[in-house]
């Protein structure tokens, strides 16, 4: 077991400083130790991060992990012992300062597990695998164009898993997503989502409740309780809080995906604004007057308030980038591209085969070809190939009637490199800006802060986002 080991001391006034070894990061500023303070994680595909906040929304600390090595192997295990390493991380007089918890995941992540114990009954189902053979019964029972038509969808997974196992199996057994299971480690019960993670297995966010075409299956005894996110679903248990120092009144809330927690820490809130979140994906986030959703281009639209985050994720990401370049090298070829001058190379950078958006496609095959000897053009040509995949994405929203593109904002680890920002600004030809707040982490730590009773405030503007309409 890697030991890792914490050095702060005060200063004055009362100022906490602490760093921690790898493979954790952790830096945490704080005025007084005994403040209420707000955690969120942000579970993404290769790691982990973690922020804590006060109650006026100012960072305090942070950290982050990458997944350990055999994480594909058990990937249930992986993501529990993160979750519990990174809270082990934090200084004790942070942690018993925590008063409520939320997190985020991949949207369309789908685990089966049991409702009395929350032990997988099957390894998880990542939001990029694809059940195809679900389709043709999923065709029949809902709406035309509608979210779960794609293989990706949740309830096409939880169609397969039904299919495929003995009654005997199911009498205890629960779906639920990333999110919904890595919370219920520290509540204690399981079957409980968001109505954001819920969307992709047929809940209606407007109506607020599963449609009677799904309520009227067999397998919708599987379906979760939903609930706003960030609503107070219990107390952590009392052998979390013992254990990790936590208080034993600490909340946990319910959490969201992973993009929707960065268009919240990017603190948008007028309709036209759009959040683009660059990981090992790309996702699309554009708030709406109206709601669009269309399986065919894999358009799907999340409730917020009296607003619509209409959007999309594609495959194409920094996922690709990996495959060809370190991040120092990313860094140093990126300084040697004119952002100004466009790409003579049309890619469509996929790290396998298969799309979810711009189009709902699981036989695209990835473009990459010619490439040039010169490795700055290659790298401009993917990250060029790549604003005109995003730039196709807003266009469609448009054409779908979605409210037209305004701005940009990024998030994710993408928004760090100033000339793929200038090169998509060119592309977009709307400004393209950094969010104050690039980590889906700060998102979901706004959600327990509103969920402990608190307010999400959005900085400079000081307008309220309020999550229930």
């Amino acid at each position: 077991m890697l030991v890792q080991t914490i050095h702060w001391k005060p200063r004055s006034p009362v100022h906490i400083q602490a760093v921690v070894s790898k493979p954790g990061k952790l830096f945490s500023q704080l005025g007084n130790p005994e403040k209420p303070l707000y955690l969120g994680f942000d579970f993404g595909t290769s790691g982990a991060r973690m922020v804590a906040i006060d109650d006026n929304a100012e960072i305090c600390a942070d950290a982050k992990r990458q997944y350990p090595v055999d994480a594909k192997k058990e990937l249930a295990a992986s993501w529990r012992e993160t979750l519990f390493n990174l809270l082990q991380e934090l200084p004790v007089a942070i942690r018993s300062s925590i008063m409520a918890v939320s997190l985020d995941g991949t949207s369309s992540t789908t685990m089966i597990v049991d409702k009395s114990t929350g032990t997988p009954l099957h390894p998880p189902m990542m939001y990029n695998e694809n059940f195809p053979e679900a389709l043709p019964f999923l065709r029949n029972i809902a709406p035309p164009n509608h979210t779960v038509l794609t293989g990706t969808s949740t309830l096409a997974k939880l169609l397969v898993w039904w299919c495929n196992h003995k009654q005997k199996n199911k009498s205890n057994a629960v779906l639920m997503h990333q999110t919904d299971w890595l919370l219920a480690l520290l509540h204690g019960t399981y079957g409980i989502t968001d109505y954001n993670n819920a969307l992709k297995v047929g809940y209606d966010p407007a109506e607020e409740e599963y449609p009677d075409w799904l309520l009227s299956q067999p397998f919708s005894v599987m379906l979760p309780v939903v609930r706003k996110p960030g609503t107070f679903i219990g107390f952590v248990t009392t052998d979390i809080a013992d254990t990790y120092g936590l208080p034993r009144d600490c909340r946990v809330c319910t959490g969201t995906t992973d993009s929707i927690a960065a268009f919240l820490a990017a603190r948008v809130t007028q309709s036209g604004e759009a959040v683009t979140s660059l990981g090992s994906t790309l996702a699309v986030k554009l708030l709406s007057t109206k709601r669009v959703d269309d399986a065919r281009f894999g358009i799907y639209s999340h409730r917020l308030g009296d607003y619509w985050l209409v959007g999309g994720a594609s495959n194409t990401g920094g996922a690709v980038l990996r495959q060809y370049f370190s991040d120092k090298e990313i860094q140093e070829l990126s300084s040697k591209i004119d952002p100004a001058v466009q790409s003579y190379l049309d890619y469509y950078p996929l790290p396998a085969t298969g799309e979810r958006f711009p189009e709902a496609n699981p036989n695209l095959t990835p473009r990459l070809e010619p490439r040039p000897v010169s490795n700055i053009e290659f790298l401009h040509g993917i990250l060029e190939s790549m604003a005109r995949i995003e730039a196709r994405g807003y266009k469609l929203l448009d054409d779908l009637g979605a409210t037209p593109l305004k701005t940009v904002y990024t998030a994710g680890g993408g928004a760090k490199n100033v000339i793929w920002q200038q090169i998509r600004e060119r592309v977009l030809r709307v400004p393209v800006l950094v969010s104050e707040q690039t980590e889906a982490a700060y998102g979901a730590a706004l959600l327990a802060l509103y969920g402990a009773g608190g307010k999400i405030t959005i900085l400079p503007r000081k307008v309220d986002v309020k999550l229930n309409a």
